[in-house]
């Protein structure tokens, strides 16, 4: 559905094969918001405002593009840590794993994240056994809530 996020979330402790082999990108993320979520992105060479709504699996998320000048401007007024992280795009099965592995505060935190088109598609996936504990249903592992309060202890 458009504007629709669905997606489970998982630790990774051990990964069985070298990221750099896949194609990956250089994220750095502000919120100006925890609730609603409302996020400023710099991903490659784009800049976006995100907004996102409460939820765990699913939630409903808008993207706006940005300038550069804009994106500047609002991760200035960001709260918390600006998230910074590298993703792989890992092919798996008919989905793509996107794998995060965090810098500065949050290393040496990994975690992948896989997004469905319908919650059946979602509830009916079956993690790679390189995957480690689910956090789907856990708002600690948000990355908004990681930028407000660290790692989860």
């Amino acid at each position: 559905m458009e504007g629709m996020e669905i997606e489970r979330k998982f630790l990774i402790d051990r990964l069985p094969f070298a990221p750099e082999d896949y194609p990956h990108k250089q994220l750095e993320q502000g919120y100006l918001s925890t609730s609603p979520v409302v996020r400023v992105r710099h991903e490659g060479d784009e800049f976006f405002l995100t907004y996102k709504s409460s939820g765990l699996m699913t939630r409903i998320e808008h993207n706006l593009p940005l300038t550069a000048e804009s994106y500047a401007h609002l991760l200035e007024k960001a709260d918390g840590y600006v998230i910074r992280k590298v993703r792989y795009y890992i092919p798996y099965e008919s989905h793509t794993i996107e794998l995060d592995l965090f810098e500065g505060d949050l290393a040496p935190l990994q975690m992948a994240e896989v997004e469905f088109d319908n919650e059946e598609e979602a509830n009916a996936f079956c993690p790679p056994d390189w995957f480690g504990e689910e956090v789907t249903y856990s708002g600690s592992y948000h990355n908004s809530v990681l930028s407000q309060k660290g790692l989860p202890t």
